[in-house]
């Protein structure tokens, strides 16, 4: 549908030869002085209005944005195009093959049920660190990979061929952010729309939140939940308010010694310091140009991280020479050149542009960045690298006593004190050894450890069990990969190796990383260190680690070991690594490498030597370490535009594997009762044409208390699957062996698995129970026993109760899982009351149709007294029966004694079109009527 052009911002580009339908920006008043950022949705509203959903007041809205206010405008943001990896696209391809059936059900087309913007899936999440250490890794990882998921890639084969405008990235390919910026990813659309060749900047929302990695090419885009984006795939726009944007200005130059990661840590810790969640983040200045391409995606991937919705650079001659190099046409570069330049999307586009304007500002100069580490627990946490052994050691008591406190370098217990919750006696069980201490106050409890093939070596609190050079963060960034193979280069030479028990793998995010290490001669010596192939996917950052060796693993759980895990990625939230492993450290590529080679964090590198050469010299960090001349000099040299267009030539093709898969026919997919990956979700039974008014709920109990920072990763199911609990039973029942349970993830097409994990992660507390960790709760149908929480939840359901969750602050930060709101919904929760959430999570939980409460101003559960045995009332929700959104309902808790506590809630459905989305019972439902009544 043509816009209906009220500012007849509508003209003509000509870029060499070619001519291009573009909507200037120069036609609205204002313009000039927007961030980068609202320009691209100023531009989306130009080209997208209709006089309904999108007008010309919108428009005048977005270009008079007061830098100062708070966000209150809601407008209607149309994505050019929607990403997917796996583990959220095959819920989306299950729930659009459902609605296909749906419509026809209510009497309409099923082949309306298409994706009218172009959507892409890449493969990326299921490939499991199995196999490590060895020259067949990669082999066989992807050979296991293909007979656990057999059934989901059939599926997705299907759906690639049912769908319209559907693409598929095969699995053994790349990561998706990494492809998403090395090929998808277009910077300036072309598209024909109504007969006329259409140019328009490239945006996108994605199934992942670090969707995000797409803002250092200049592309605006974030990471919504799966919902979200099936109703983007469907025409919806994305119901926003106009952000705050925060200017956030580069100075300066990296030092020696320092990386992209360290950076990105001390960018994040900044970030999240400051606050920004909900708003965007624009970096601008002079040091922009100084920021290379792929330090911009690592920048840009980790935006979830620090909370903002997005991070994002503008256009200039560093996103052309990336784009050269990738192997864009020398059109598309062109176009882009000259597209950005005549919008103002061009950094420093001459002296005639003003400076843009900023809601806050925020400066660093690049030169004070320091090697740096975060953990153990979350991302925001930076221990620059001097401080990682003290802050190590202040932390490791409260994991051994399972009192997890603040993280390292922030917690109140000295490292003089080993024990302060107490004496670990009698926290450990009584078969397992007390800490003896290594003398300087460090809890230790060393264990022999006899390998089948005849090793032995103790491991103790502390150990690098694994070390995981991984995830699309930093695998895209040749600086920081290269720096890598030389420091092993470098370690091999020095004849340094590997401590035994560290589980080690390398999983770069596309094949060009293989090409360049190839070519400069770097594998051998990743490989004598056991950094071989494992994948192409994003493995250890999810949870897909695969299994420690077992003798390891044995003594580890056998005697309560706080060991840890070492990774080159975004995420180290807890229980989200291994099973095995409690305490995660982010850092650089080539960090991971030397802690591998230390095999503890329980040391200093400055102090400390790795291991003594030939001679018997000692052999520090710094002796080994690349410096950055000889890494550029060396990238310069590896790595060329042929390895990226021979590798992305055939990008959809796959390999003889994926091509023999037996592709299902038709426009509906056929079902299988018996599949255990992919089964007809319940979202659609019985729905009626119009929906139903919402109801006031009464009578609610509460299936879990919560902390604060509950992520995603303990909502939504993440991980392996436990045989002794309530998935692993159902599978079990079902005929499936222990060994085929596969992960959470991998079975995200199957509702049954996927709602008895919900709230199942190991390292859960439900405030409910005292000292328990899991996914357990009180079940008040049985008079308050513990109980898995999904067992709870179907009680409560066949007694007719409705559920409340009460949380803390940020509740729901993390990644963009739609389950967590699914399964939540299923499980039969109707409202949440938090202290304050996560963009995504709230957004989602609505999707859902579950409604987001926030307690009032400075109160919380505790504060008000609730200790979760209460009864909940929630009263005013019916006003949106009558199209007004309540600012509060009322909240009323029985307790047991019959004494009440009465507060009013806010009410987080922040716009109009949330709103519809929560009065139809889901946004999915809501489209589902939108195209019948159409």
């Amino acid at each position: 549908m043509g816009s209906v052009d009220s500012f007849k911002a509508k003209g003509t580009l000509e870029v060499g030869a070619q001519s291009y339908e573009v909507y200037r920006l120069a036609s609205v008043e204002g313009h000039e002085t927007l961030p980068y950022s609202l320009k691209v949705l100023l531009e989306n509203l130009l080209r997208t209005e209709d006089g309904a959903n999108i007008t010309a007041d919108h428009i005048r809205a977005l270009a008079g944005w007061d830098a100062n206010a708070q966000p209150d405008t809601e407008i209607q943001f149309t994505p050019a195009r929607v990403i997917m990896q796996d583990f959220t696209g095959v819920p989306c391809v299950v729930d659009l093959a459902t609605m296909r059936e749906a419509v026809a059900d209510l009497g309409g087309d099923p082949a309306k049920i298409n994706p009218l913007a172009p959507a892409e899936l890449v493969i990326d999440h299921s490939v499991i660190v199995d196999v490590f250490g060895r020259p067949d890794a990669f082999e066989r990882n992807v050979e296991i990979e293909y007979e656990r998921n057999r059934e989901r890639y059939q599926f997705l084969r299907w759906g690639q061929t049912a769908f319209d405008d559907f693409k598929v990235v095969p699995p053994g390919t790349g990561i998706v952010h990494q492809v998403n910026i090395e090929h998808l990813a277009r910077t300036v659309m072309v598209r024909d729309i109504d007969g006329e060749r259409v140019a328009y900047p490239d945006t996108c929302v994605g199934t992942d939140s670090h969707t995000t990695m797409v803002n250092g090419l200049g592309v605006l885009g974030w990471g919504v939940g799966g919902i979200e984006a099936e109703a983007a795939m469907l025409g919806q726009p994305v119901s926003m308010l106009i952000p705050r944007v925060v200017g956030f200005k580069l100075s300066g130059s990296i030092p020696p010694g320092a990386t992209a990661t360290d950076v990105v840590l001390t960018i994040t810790e900044m970030l999240r310091q400051h606050g920004v969640v909900g708003k965007f983040v624009e970096f601008y200045g002079e040091g922009v140009s100084q920021v290379p391409l792929a330090n911009r995606a690592t920048i840009g991937n980790m935006s979830p991280e620090f909370g903002s919705t997005c991070a994002i650079f503008p256009i200039d001659d560093v996103t052309l020479q990336y784009l050269r190099l990738t192997g864009r046409s020398a059109e598309s570069v062109a176009l882009v050149e000259a597209y950005a330049k005549e919008q103002g999307l061009w950094l420093n586009a001459g002296p005639d542009q003003p400076e843009a304007r900023y809601s806050e500002y925020l400066e660093l100069d690049l030169s004070t960045v320091v090697p740096s580490i975060a953990g153990p627990k979350r991302p925001q946490d930076r221990i620059a690298l001097t401080d990682a052994k003290d802050a190590f050691r202040k932390v490791l008591p409260t994991y051994v006593s399972h009192h997890e406190g603040d993280p390292g370098h922030a917690t109140s217990f000295p490292a003089s004190d080993p024990t302060p919750q107490g004496s670990d006696e009698g926290l450990n069980g009584g078969d397992k050894p007390a800490d003896e201490g290594d003398g300087d106050g460090r809890p230790s409890r060393k264990v022999l450890v006899k390998e089948a093939d005849g090793r032995e070596f103790e491991i103790d609190h502390g150990i690098v069990s694994i070390a995981s050079i991984t995830s699309c963060t930093n695998t895209s960034n040749p600086s920081v990969m290269m720096a890598a193979a030389m420091l092993a280069k470098n370690a091999v030479e020095k004849g340094l190796a590997v401590a035994p028990w560290v589980k080690t793998s390398m999983a770069p995010g596309s094949k060009v990383v293989t090409g360049y290490y190839d070519k400069a001669g770097m594998w051998p010596y990743l490989e004598k260190l056991g950094f071989h192939l494992v994948g192409y996917g994003c493995t250890t950052c999810i949870g897909n680690s695969g299994p420690l060796n077992e003798e390891i693993s044995a003594a580890i759980n056998e005697n309560d070991l706080a060991v840890t895990a070492v990774l080159s990625g975004n995420r180290n939230f807890e229980g989200r690594i291994n099973p095995d492993v409690k305490m995660n450290y982010l850092a650089s590529p080539p960090l991971v490498i030397a802690y591998a080679l230390a095999g503890s964090m329980d040391f200093d590198f400055e102090a400390e030597p790795l291991g003594q050469d030939s001679e018997g010299n000692d052999v520090f960090l710094k002796d080994i370490w690349p410096s950055p001349e000889d890494v550029e000099r060396t990238i310069a040299t590896s790595i060329n535009t042929e390895m990226f267009t021979a590798d992305y030539a055939d990008v959809f093709a796959g390999d003889e594997r994926w091509q023999s898969l037996p592709t299902p026919a038709g426009d509906t997919f056929e079902w299988d009762s018996e599949s255990t990956y992919v089964r007809k979700p319940p979202y659609f039974d019985g729905m009626a044409a119009e929906p139903a008014p919402v109801a006031d709920i009464e009578g609610a109990r509460v299936l879990a208390k919560l902390g604060d920072s509950v992520t995603t990763d303990h909502i939504s199911p993440a991980g392996s699957i436990k045989a002794d609990s309530p998935a692993g039973r159902y599978l079990q029942e079902h005929g499936i062996e222990r060994k085929d349970f596969n992960s959470y993830g991998s079975r995200r097409g199957n509702h049954e698995v996927m709602i008895r994990g919900t709230f199942a992660n190991i390292r859960l507390k439900n405030l409910l129970l005292d000292g328990v960790e899991g996914g357990f709760t009180r079940d008040f149908t049985r008079g308050g026993e513990q109980s898995f929480i999904y067992d709870a939840a179907q009680n409560y359901a066949a007694a007719g109760t409705p559920l409340v969750i009460l949380a803390g602050k940020e509740y729901g930060s993390g990644s963009s899982r739609d389950w967590a709101a699914k399964g939540t919904s299923l499980l039969g929760v109707k409202a949440v009351i938090a202290e304050s959430y996560e963009r995504i999570h709230r957004s989602n939980l609505i999707g859902m149709g579950v409604i987001p409460l926030q307690f009032p101003q400075g109160q919380n559960a505790d504060s008000l007294g609730l200790t979760g045995t209460e009864t909940f009332a929630f009263s005013g929700i019916t006003e949106l029966n009558e199209g007004r959104t309540p600012k509060t309902v009322h909240v009323v808790a029985t307790a047991e004694d019959g004494t009440t506590t009465e507060f009013d809630a806010v009410v987080r459905i922040d716009t109009p079109g949330e709103a519809d989305y929560y009065r139809n019972g889901g946004i999915l439902q809501y489209v589902l009527r939108s195209l019948v009544a159409s």
